[in-house]
């Protein structure tokens, strides 16, 4: 009778197994025997380093090292504790506001050029009550706290106006000529040209250069107001060639200035109760007043005065 390779196989595994099991088993006890040796003595650790020995007391105390103070380090950031260990979360906008007033206390305004370190000191000191004695006169005010006073009321007082240089002399005449027909109203331009070659300061102004004047109404004339030349601020005023009074003849701005008295005139003398209609007459005149246009020839030659 054959026996199965797997039965051999199974059995040989169990063998081994179980004298695996019987060999740890040995072992583990004869561990445990060793283990209940009992102390007989303490070992003492070996010391190292000898110790130091003196032959006076001055040497001993010579020798004695001084303790190292540690400190803790501190949870806070150290640029926000003062000089007293404190944390103050707004410290370095303190620093700030301190470096910002000191700047301004070194460049501040001096009112007086007399002020010396003497005077300063001097007006800060108290001053003692003295009593005046007949033949000694009264102690006045200093003289440079007056002056003091006096140039800061006129420094804030002063209210200085940029004028403009005018690059026309009072004599200086300037022959210009309308460009073209122009149809122009009250606060309107009118365009010119130039005549001639002009000089202005030490720029010289070529001819036929345009020239634009404001415009505003007189009855029978049109009134010219120049208030630069090529970008040159100038103050010049057109006087008409033909007759040589001021402004540009003009026979229908007439009718207008009529129209605009005659309206004045009837809604201010008439106030009744009762007739709101008489405001809306004054607006329809003003309205037409404003509309009022005047016609300019071309060619029609004019003179620039200062003014």
């Amino acid at each position: 009778m054959k026996i199965e390779k797997n039965k051999i196989l199974f059995s040989s595994i169990l063998l081994v197994i179980t004298l695996f099991i019987i060999a740890y088993a040995m072992m583990v006890l004869d561990s445990g025997e060793d283990g209940k040796e009992l102390l007989k003595q303490t070992e003492v650790p070996k010391l190292e380093q000898q110790q130091e020995t003196y032959t006076s007391k001055l040497e001993a105390v010579d020798n004695i090292e001084e303790a190292r103070t540690t400190n803790a380090p501190s949870i806070y950031d150290e640029r926000m504790l003062d000089s007293n260990n404190v944390f103050n979360p707004d410290l370095s906008d303190k620093e700030k506001q301190r470096k910002v007033d000191s700047i301004y206390e070194q460049g501040r305004i001096r009112y007086s050029s007399t002020m010396t370190k003497n005077n300063i000191t001097t007006q800060i000191r108290p001053k003692k009550a003295l009593m005046p004695t007949p033949n000694e006169p009264e102690t006045e005010e200093p003289p440079f706290t007056r002056e003091m006073a006096l140039e800061h009321q006129l420094f804030f007082a002063s209210a200085p106006q940029a004028t403009l240089k005018n690059y026309i002399e009072e004599e200086t005449n300037i022959h210009v000529q309308v460009d073209g027909d122009q149809v122009v109203r009250a606060n309107s331009r009118l365009q010119l040209r130039l005549l001639e070659d002009i000089q202005l300061g030490s720029t010289t102004i070529p001819k036929n250069t345009l020239i634009y004047g404001l415009v505003s109404f007189k009855p029978n004339r049109a009134l010219l107001k120049i208030d630069n030349i090529d970008h040159m601020p100038v103050k010049m005023k057109a006087i008409d060639l033909q007759d040589g009074l001021e402004g540009i003849y003009v026979e229908n701005s007439f009718r207008g200035e009529v129209k605009r008295e005659i309206a004045s005139d009837i809604v201010e003398d008439i106030n009744v109760v009762g007739l709101p209609q008489l405001r809306g007459v004054k607006n329809i005149f003003q309205r037409s007043n404003r509309k009022v246009k005047v016609k300019v020839a071309d060619h029609y030659q004019l003179i620039l005065k200062a003014y």
